[in-house]
């Protein structure tokens, strides 16, 4: 399992973790929305539950329950800002397609 973290993530990671001292890292995952299947979800790792899978970037560690490891292993995640937007931006090599408002992704369900 290897999950990624671009410098301006790894910097909003590591300020978001500064301020929750009870965080063991980040939870990184999916949940089935949208229009194509998947939708992303970044959160705060208070505890590692059954099945985890744990990758460590420069410090920061990454918990991806077992159900999303196939579907987000080795995805980059980086961070934008673009005028008075900010957000987490996923380069996910298993990503087929995405749908049009960029809410939800799919997989090549043959891989």
């Amino acid at each position: 399992m290897a999950i990624a973290l671009a410098p301006a993530a790894l910097e909003r990671a590591r300020r978001f973790l500064a301020a929750s001292p009870d965080a063991l890292g980040l939870r990184f995952g999916v949940t089935k929305t949208g229009c194509s299947g998947w939708g992303y979800v970044v959160d705060i790792a208070r505890e590692e539950q059954p099945g985890d899978a744990i990758s460590e970037h420069e410090g920061v560690r990454i918990y991806v329950d077992a159900q999303s490891q196939p579907i987000v292993d080795g995805t980059e995640i980086d961070f934008a800002q673009k005028g008075l937007s900010q957000e987490f931006v996923f380069r996910n090599p298993n990503a087929a397609a995405a749908c049009g408002c960029g809410e939800s992704f799919t997989t090549d369900p043959t891989k």
